[in-house]
């Protein structure tokens, strides 16, 4: 095989490693193009990847997101979590209504609200959310509050039960009381701080495999939960596709909260020119797995807008999407990235065009 066909199979195989949960796009694919009779698609893969890449996949060719929004207000609800379930689900209802009655149309709950934060807890409190009202009575409660108040909601996560798996997942419910999306936690948290933290959602949790972002009443969302924050490409993906904010429900600990929880929001509102908006559990020094808090909604030039501390508590701030334009006329990144040098490849798109 000439080099040249060997260098159009290693950047083939470089996209399908980069991308492995995001479409059928991997290394079987590659193996088949190995086969000398299909090294000239291989070819022509890698040429119209190269030259079309900043084209199809540049924010201003992105979906076309809903009318903007005029503002309105989000509520982010820093709960107490204990290992009463009936408790937590109660009292995150209380917390949702507190939120509306300031005037919030967005309400924001923590990652695992329901449970404790353990892989002990997580298949015992694990609710199977496509059986039913009965089933899961966490999203029940969520589905019945958000109809009867009219409201968004980003249900934070809870432990999610599908056959033999176990999931952290966020559900957002419309107005209407409507699952209009369910996002599986991409990133499972794997840690091991020697002296700090060790922690191993693997060990009892599988990762989800698509990203998700969803048209509501209040813009287009995209979701992450906590460790998916880290990760860029995951909110560059959700900005090119359009998106006006990113929820991260969270539960960041001791160690790493103080270090990173504030600097990782900022980095992604300011990088995507967004708005960036988390909701962590509130601190609970007697848990086994202790919370860093500190729920916080950022703008899209890395300005905190509105934070709270480690005790529990709600906070409802403004977002006004007019100010996403303002700002990205003030600084056009959209418009000066290197598409010919560099670009996300948002594979889902690929595949649907």
């Amino acid at each position: 095989m000439r080099s040249g066909s060997i260098a159009n199979l290693t950047t083939l195989r470089s996209i399908a490693n980069l991308t492995p949960r995001l479409s059928n796009f991997n290394t079987n694919t590659v193996n088949t193009l190995h086969n000398p009779v299909n090294v000239t698609a291989a070819r022509l893969i890698t040429r119209a990847s190269a030259s079309s890449m900043a084209s199809s996949f540049s924010p201003e060719k992105a979906r076309v997101p809903p009318a903007v929004q005029l503002p309105f207000k989000i509520g982010l609800c820093q709960l107490s979590v204990t290992a009463d379930k009936e408790r937590n689900i109660a009292h995150a209802r209380v917390a949702i209504e507190e939120a509306a009655e300031k005037g919030a149309k967005l309400v924001v709950l923590p990652e695992i609200w329901n449970s404790p934060y353990s892989n002990d807890s997580f298949p015992v409190y694990a609710e199977d959310i496509d059986a039913g009202t009965d089933s899961s009575p966490s999203t029940a409660m969520l589905s019945e509050v958000a109809r009867s108040l009219k409201i968004t909601i980003v249900g934070g996560s809870i432990p999610e039960r599908c056959g033999d798996k176990l999931y952290n997942t966020c559900c957002v419910f419309d107005s209407d009381g409507k699952l209009k999306a369910k996002h599986r936690k991409i990133h499972l948290f794997d840690i091991n701080i020697p002296g700090k933290i060790v922690f191993e959602e693997s060990k009892t949790l599988t990762a989800g495999e698509t990203p998700t972002i969803v048209d509501t009443d209040v813009g287009r969302i995209g979701i992450g939960i906590c460790y998916d924050i880290r990760f860029t490409e995951l909110a560059m993906l959700y900005a090119a596709r359009g998106a006006h904010l990113l929820c991260y429900p969270g539960a960041f600990n001791m160690t790493t909260g103080p270090l990173h929880w504030e600097l990782l929001q900022r980095a992604r509102a300011v990088d995507n020119q967004l708005y960036v908006a988390t909701c962590s559990p509130a601190r609970d020094a007697g848990s086994g797995y202790v919370a860093w808090g500190h729920s916080t909604l950022v703008g899209p030039f890395g300005e905190v807008l509105a934070t709270t501390e480690h005790d529990e508590a709600t906070i409802v701030s403004e977002i006004d999407y007019s100010v996403l334009e303002l700002r990205r006329t003030n600084l056009p990144l959209q418009k000066q990235r290197r598409g010919d040098l560099y670009s996300l490849v948002d594979v889902q798109r690929l595949h649907s065009q």
